[in-house]
């Protein structure tokens, strides 16, 4: 079901963000990325509420393969063999704004198929705080590219 898959696409989106948040703790990136963060957290218990709503149970296989896929995501080509480079960060923050992007598009079509009363969710004040996410996501993308194409230009 397609609320069962982004949710379980969710899981993952939540994984990727705690960890860009942990790998930056001690850059001028942190305050951003743990608020971010804690924000698409926040989003994907939401969306456990639209479920709720809708009586469908989580899909546990689902969110296993979600997860195992952004454990997946790891291993690229980031210029180190082990550890986190300045290039991680800006895929890392591209794959983050594609999920952004997927979760507006699941509160756009929600919003267009309920008013909301079922689940008790706000959808358009969701694809707002989405929207917001998303312009979060490119200014830090764009930072973090600068340092990653500073420094492999030696």
């Amino acid at each position: 079901m397609y609320v069962q898959d982004h949710h379980a696409a969710a899981a993952a989106g939540v994984n990727l963000a705690r960890r860009l948040a942990r790998e930056n703790v001690s850059t001028p990136f942190a305050d951003e990325l743990t608020r971010l963060a804690d924000e698409i957290a926040d989003d994907r218990a939401k969306l456990g509420a639209v479920l709720r709503a809708l009586d469908v149970e989580p899909s546990r296989l689902k969110i296993g393969l979600a997860r195992t896929a952004e454990r997946a995501s790891r291993l690229k080509l980031n210029g180190r063999l082990l550890g986190y480079s300045p290039l991680s960060r800006v895929i890392e923050l591209e794959t983050l704004g594609a999920g952004i992007l997927a979760k507006r598009g699941l509160w756009n079509a929600l919003a267009q198929a309920s008013d909301g009363r079922r689940s008790g969710l706000d959808f358009g004040e969701l694809i707002s705080r989405a929207d917001a996410q998303l312009a979060v996501v490119e200014q830090l993308r764009g930072r973090a590219a600068a340092i990653a194409f500073s420094s492999t230009a030696d």
